[in-house]
């Protein structure tokens, strides 16, 4: 019973405390509301009163009329009653008639209403003193006054009926006075109901006035403040109108919401901050980035390159130094490019232990190194691992996000740079070989072709001096000899030449000034019109071009006797022509394939190493033409296919 009881309790207080809070949150609407209520009551009451009072004044006024008329019909039949005894000329019938119609006023309903409402009062007592004289004195007196003249009594009865007549008007007179008093009462009654209706109505309105300038007016003119510096940034406004009315819930919700767009705002401006900073942090990095980009395109292999991007590194990720160092080929200790933070230990203590550095074994890890956390990043491209990168961070320090990305980038770049730069090594190895490889076969085909000659001839020219017999063929054989000397030399001053021949300059104004040279050594016209497009040729095929354009024009200006002599280097979508031809007297067929003409038979294997076909022929209106056809962007490629190991 305890339980249940206690358990009633609860619910019952639970639904009180939920009706106050009902009540509490239309506060403000209730007391309106019972304003408004509370004027059409006191409406109602002023409503009610005035007509009942008007009522009871219409009533008195009806009343005074009626008794005012009982004074007339009192004279009326006084006088009717004096004219039948004094003249005769009325009768009994008239006097009777005057008696009923001053009974009839006398029993009016107003009378009767006035005298039912106020059994006790004044206009009571006077009516029924005025009823007992009519019905007991003055009555009977008129009634019993003669018909006839001679049957009259004295004066005297006449003077006391009419003494008696005027005192009983007298009395309804002041019937009358009471009921104009009691009018004039009831005036002043309903006159003093409106004056206190209007008054209790004021006093509602201007009670429920204040209250709505306090409970509405004020919180919304506050809440209009708050919202407008709100507008303006100041998050700092509040309203103080809190409670549990609705508006004190309104200006409550009101500083929640400002407490919310405070947070919100804040949360904003942290994060703006947060992004700004990401953004500079992020225009430092590609800043960084485009600085290390552009001194590992110009000179990436160089350590001045090296050492001014990891200053920059340094700066940016604010570490204790760096180092970068490019790995062995064949084994041995690999070779420090820049170091701020000193020798890597590995290194230091012997020249087996780059091969098992601990960046190729876990790269992208972190390595305690005397008072630091060194991180080891590997320096690759997509194929060989070049060197390794340490950083030097305070103990226990590791590298953000956006850090680690930026090391990866430079890292990157660094491994590119460092493949391009073995792979330049390479193309330059390989194109020395192959320059080496054509003056080999230049000097054997032309000047060592020469001197076997000449040693045979000089054999047989030792054999003929000693047999008399033959020193007739010792001065045929002197003669070759010379012949042969002077084509060696001829051939050797050529082979200087070509040897001497220097790539200055671009390759359109390397032509023009061969072809200037050409013309002012012949004398002879020489026309070069180039108009390659987007053909592309790389500085070895250029060389071979030049080389080969040479000797046609030696060829023409010694031999041809032309008169003029046209160059063209055309671009075409299968690859590149090269023209070279003259108007003079042309060449035979068979003459391009003598073993004596050796600056054919260069020009022959410049083309065949261009990856194209040497064609000479004479021209059909005269002359000859030299034109040499290959692809530069297959011979390219297969140059740049080919395993270093195969191309040497």
């Amino acid at each position: 019973m305890n339980s249940a009881g206690n358990a009633d309790v609860l619910v019952e207080g639970r639904v009180i405390e939920r009706v106050r809070a009902s009540l509490a949150g239309r506060a403000t609407q209730l007391l309106l509301v019972l304003a408004f209520v509370a004027v059409a009551f006191i409406s109602a009451i002023g409503i009610g009163a005035s007509a009942a009072i008007v009522e009871t004044v219409q009533d008195s006024g009806s009343a005074v009329n009626a008794a005012g008329g009982l004074r007339r019909l009192a004279h009326r039949a006084a006088s009717v009653a004096l004219a039948t005894a004094l003249d005769g000329r009325t009768g009994r019938a008239e006097v009777t008639a005057a008696i009923v119609a001053f009974e009839a006023g006398l029993g009016d309903a107003t009378l009767e209403k006035v005298l039912e409402r106020e059994p006790g009062g004044v206009f009571a007592s006077i009516y029924r003193g005025i009823h007992s004289g009519w019905y007991m004195n003055l009555k009977p007196r008129l009634l019993g006054v003669p018909e006839l003249a001679s049957e009259s009594p004295d004066v005297l009865f006449y003077e006391t009926l009419l003494a008696d007549v005027d005192a009983f008007t007298a009395q309804i007179d002041a019937l009358v006075a009471v009921l104009e008093r009691k009018t004039e009462a009831g005036i002043g009654q309903l006159r003093m109901t409106l004056a206190i209706a209007l008054g209790l109505v004021m006093v509602v309105m201007v009670a429920a006035l204040c209250v709505i300038r306090r409970r509405v007016f004020m919180p919304l003119t506050e809440l209009r403040d708050c919202a407008a510096r709100i507008a303006g940034g100041d998050f700092r406004a509040r309203s103080r109108y809190i409670g549990r009315d609705e508006l004190g819930r309104v200006g409550s919700a009101f500083n929640a919401m400002a407490d919310e767009l405070s947070s919100v705002y804040r949360d904003l401006e942290q994060r703006v901050e947060q992004k700004t900073a990401d953004l500079m942090r992020s225009n430092r990095a590609l800043e960084l980035l485009y600085h290390v980009i552009a001194r590992l395109y110009h000179a990436p292999a160089s350590p001045q390159t090296y050492a001014e991007t990891l200053k920059d590194l340094e700066q940016v990720l604010g570490l204790n130094g760096s180092f970068v160092c490019v790995q062995p080929e064949h084994g041995g200790v690999a070779t420090v490019l820049s170091t701020t933070m000193g020798d890597c230990p590995v290194r230091s203590r012997s020249d087996e232990e780059c091969t098992h550095c601990p960046g190729r074994m876990m790269p992208w890890s972190y390595r305690r190194e005397g008072g630091f956390d060194v991180f080891l990043v590997p320096l690759r491209d997509a194929d060989h691992l070049y060197g390794m990168m340490r950083l030097a961070l305070p103990p226990g320090e590791r590298l953000r996000a956006w850090q680690h990305t930026l090391v990866e980038a430079v890292s990157r770049h660094m491994g590119i740079a460092l493949g391009i730069s073995h792979q330049s090594e390479r193309e330059r190895l390989l194109a020395l070989q192959e320059e080496r490889s054509i003056i080999a076969r230049e000097l054997h085909d032309s000047l060592a072709q020469s001197l076997s000659y000449m040693k045979i001839q000089a054999s047989l020219l030792s054999s003929a001096l000693q047999r008399p017999e033959r020193r007739d063929d010792a001065s045929d054989i002197l003669a070759d000899m010379k012949d042969g000397i002077n084509a060696a030399y001829r051939q050797l001053r050529e082979l200087l030449s070509t040897f001497r021949l220097q790539m200055e300059g671009d390759f359109a104004r390397l032509l023009g000034s061969t072809v200037e040279e050409y013309a002012s050594r012949s004398g002879m016209p020489i026309e070069l019109e180039i108009r390659l497009g987007m053909c592309h040729l790389n500085p070895n095929q250029e060389i071979h071009v030049l080389h080969i354009i040479r000797e046609a024009l030696s060829n023409a200006t010694r031999h041809a006797r032309a008169s003029s002599i046209r160059v063209g280097l055309f671009g075409h979508p299968d690859g590149v022509q090269v023209i070279i031809e003259d108007d003079g007297k042309g060449i035979l067929p068979a003459a391009a394939s003598e073993p004596h003409h050796y600056g054919l038979a260069i020009m022959g294997e410049r083309a065949r190493g261009l990856g194209g076909m040497l064609e000479i022929v004479p021209r059909p209106d005269g002359g000859t033409r030299v034109a040499v056809c290959f692809d530069p962007a297959a011979r390219h490629a297969v140059s740049s296919a080919a395993p270093p190991s195969e191309a040497q």
